[in-house]
Order: C-alpha cells, then structure tokens, then sequence
C-alpha cells in the first residue's frame, strides 16, 4: 500500500489551496505517513470530529475476558503432527497406506508430555513446552479453501471467495471499541504477509480508513513517520490542513475518502513523537532482550516482534499481529521445522513468561497459529501437502482456560472429529472474548448489513474460563 502524496495523488485536490499545503506540509514525515494510514476509506461524517474522533473508547455490548490480542500468525501452515498433536496411531502405522490414500508419514521428532496436564508437545518446542499449563488448544479447526492466499485473506477477514473484500478482523476490533490510546494506532501489523492478500489482511476494506492496520517492520520501521519534537508550529501547521479538510468536507461531492484522511493526519502527528521510542527496543533491559533471543540479521526477527508486540500492548494498543513466514513445506519439511522452529520456540515461550511476569496475561489474548494445518501422508521424499479439515491453534491469558484442550482430530490427524470450529466460529469466540456480539457488530454497506462472521459463526464457549 503506498503513502499518499499530497501534491500528486488525485486526493491533493481535497486541498484547495495549494500553495498553503505545501508550505504547511513541507518537511513533515506525519503529512506523508497521515496519507497512507488514510486512504481507501468511504466518507462516515462530514463535520468537525467529536474530541476524540470515532477511534475513542468504546462500551463492549457485555463485559469483555480480554482487552487485548496478540496474535502470532504462522504463514504458510505448521504442521500439527510434527510440533503440537501426537498421534500414537500414526506413529506405529508409519509407511503403510492412510485410510484415504496416501502413505501415511510419523514424524521424525520426539514427543513427550509436560506440565500437570501431561500434555504431548513435540521436541521442537522445548521452551514453549514449559508453558503448557497455560495454553487452551482448539484442535477441531476446519476452513473452507486449502488455497493459501483464499484461506490467509478467510482467517483474517471471514471470507475467501467474496467478490467484494471484507474489512480484517483487527478492523472490526477498532470499529466494535475504539482503541485506549489516541496517540498510537489501535492496530499495529508487524511484517504482514506480503503476499497471499498483502495489504487486505490488516484493511478496513468498506468501513471507514482509520479502522484499518497500521503495518510497521521488524525492526520499528514505519513508512514515511519521521521522528521528531512536535512543535506548537507544526500544531498550527496540521491545524491549517484540517481546517481546509473540513471546510471542503462541508460541501456537496466532497471525495469519500476525506474522512478518513482526517482522522489520519492526526493520529499520524501524534505518532511522530511517540512510535520510534516505543519501537526502540534497544531501551530494553539486556537481560529481557537475551530471554527473547534478540539478536541482528532474520534470525532475530520473529524475536524483535514479539519484544515490540508486549511493548505495544503494554502502551494500549488493541490488536497486535505478527508473522513468521516460510511454514508451507511440500519438501525439506524437517529442516525445514527445525529452523522455523528455532526462530519461534524461545520468543514465543518469553511472550508468554514477560506477559505473565507484569500481570499483562489476565488481560491479554495471545493467539498461535496458521490458516491451516498439514496432512499425516506422504507429499515426496520429505513433505507434507495441505490440510483444511482438522488441525489446532492454541490460545493463552485473558479469558481462556488453562491447560485444555477442546476438539479433537481422528486417530491419523486428518479430520476433525470432536468440537469441530469453523474459521467463523473462531472469530465469533476471539469478539466474545473481547465483549462482542459478532451477530449485533454490523456495518450497512450496498444495502445490506455485513459482519465479520457473515451468517455464520457460533461462539465456543466451552473454553471461557
């Protein structure tokens, strides 16, 4: 999604004046930045807004579990029998033909069990393991597409085949309650997946731009913010444009995004004064930064998203996404786990622990997992092919339980058997959990109300603590 420039994007005619722009905007990275954060977005009002603008706080319909989400999304589908689900059945029938074709493949990593609850936990996860008495498993999921781009934009938005794109779940959470801190946006992605939807999974798509992600690097990177002092100047400066906005937002045939650039430009000054040090996570004591694994390079990355995410959190932000890509392994499946494991083991079992440690779990949602699973046959010589059917993500803090398990797999892994949950369902459960009646969360668009759960969606409350 590329910035917004003033002075040669169709939108610089929202400014009349011209020469004022551009002696009002000259200089400032919040000017720029304001642009991307508030492009795409229909026209919601026209007027001044109220004090704190539509992303104030707002009531849940009922008392929310948790106040916040981080999620950590593993792109490309883990595989399930190979990290998080034994299969002693799987193990012992290992070559010989799976009930639907296929030679079925046990993993070549030790499981054991952990924690009070005994639960099987493969090798690859030893830190994560230590944990386990904290961790609420769905292991019923199933989805609707085992196509990657259709099945990441479903998870993110609810829906794979639409014609018309869908806002992201992160944009509906901004949309149902506003966010608690108006100097940092309520939606912060981290290394969004490039492809396989792009900017899509963190968009507000018809509902208005400021409920849309705010995407930023793995390293405190956001495009075109410049840190810097805000002066009484530069108030007076964005004071001029947001005059000029307005003014044109009063008349007839004003362009629909006007609004939302609105909106942008403010929190997109308060940003700059804000966003580089908290993203600073250099600031960190050395001792936090080693229990990550933070280190330079890729190696570090996931390691740096995550010590960001809790900083990020901690700060009031709403809705936190990560990524870790490079998890759709048709071959080199086994090096291939050992490595991606290594980069998330030890920052995601740390989250979990610097959470806990500064009391931010009882009110924070951490979510694991990918948009789907992986099959237990054979693909090649050493691979795995897709698998929407039943594969399992797994929750911690705010308003789960602890040290459960709900749903099951059959005996192979292929299919899920007991408490089956569709993407839906685990949508309308991530906005229960958060105060939300996914059926009353509506937005009115081309004449009909729209939702993030469409006409589905049941809420799994068997796994509310």
């Amino acid at each position: 999604m590329s910035s917004l420039d003033l002075n040669s994007n169709p939108l610089g005619s929202i400014i009349s004046r011209r020469d004022a722009l551009k002696s009002a905007s000259a200089g400032f990275g919040y000017l720029a930045l304001a642009g991307m954060l508030g492009q795409n977005a229909p026209r919601a009002i026209a007027q001044s807004p109220a004090p704190l603008g539509p992303l104030a706080p707002k009531a849940p319909h009922f008392p929310a579990k948790a106040k916040r989400i981080i999620f950590l999304f593993m792109q490309g589908a883990i595989s399930q029998m190979d990290t998080w689900e034994y299969k002693a059945k799987l193990q012992a029938e290992d070559g010989k033909v799976g009930p639907g074709g296929g030679t079925l493949t046990a993993s070549k990593f030790k499981f054991a069990q952990h924690g009070q609850t005994g639960t099987w936990v493969s090798e690859l996860y030893p830190h994560t393991a230590k944990h386990v008495d904290k961790l609420c498993f769905i292991r019923g999921l199933h989805t609707d597409t085992p196509a990657h781009p259709q099945a990441v934009i479903q998870l993110h938005t609810g829906a794979a085949l639409a014609s018309l794109t869908r806002p992201s779940m992160g944009a509906w959470l901004m949309y149902g309650l506003g966010t608690e801190n108006q100097d940092l946006p309520g939606y912060i992605t981290i290394n969004p997946p490039p492809n396989f939807g792009g900017a899509v999974n963190y968009g507000s798509a018809f509902l208005p731009a400021h409920f849309q992600g705010t995407k930023i690097n793995d390293t405190g990177y956001v495009p075109n913010l410049k840190a810097q002092t805000v002066s009484t100047l530069q108030r007076k400066q964005i004071d001029l444009v947001q005059a000029m906005n307005r003014e044109l937002g009063a008349t007839a045939g004003a362009p629909d995004q006007l609004d939302g650039v609105i909106q942008s430009y403010e929190l997109a000054f308060k940003m700059q004064g804000k966003v580089p040090e908290l993203l600073d996570i250099s600031k960190e004591p050395q001792s936090i930064r080693e229990a990550y694994g933070v280190k330079d390079g890729p190696a570090g990355s996931f390691a740096r998203q995550c010590l960001m995410a809790r900083r990020l959190s901690e700060a009031g932000v709403r809705f936190v996404e990560i990524c870790h890509p490079g998890w759709d392994q048709h071959n080199n499946l086994h090096q291939g786990l050992i490595r991606n494991t290594a980069a998330t083991d030890q920052p995601t079992a740390a989250l979990l622990a610097d959470l806990e440690q500064r009391g931010m779990l009882e009110d924070t949602l951490v979510l694991f997992g990918s948009e789907f699973g992986r099959q237990p046959t054979a693909q090649g010589p050493d691979g795995r092919d897709h698998n929407i059917t039943g594969y399992p993500m797994w929750m911690a803090g705010a308003g789960v339980k602890q040290g459960f398990s709900y749903g099951a797999t059959d005996e192979y892994g292929i299919k899920a058997v007991e408490g089956r949950m569709h993407t839906t369902d685990l949508h309308a459960t991530l906005l229960a959990l958060m105060g939300l009646d996914h059926e009353k969360m509506t937005y009115r668009y081309a004449g009909r109300d729209f939702r993030l759960t469409d006409v589905a969606g049941n809420v799994v409350r068997e796994i509310f603590a």
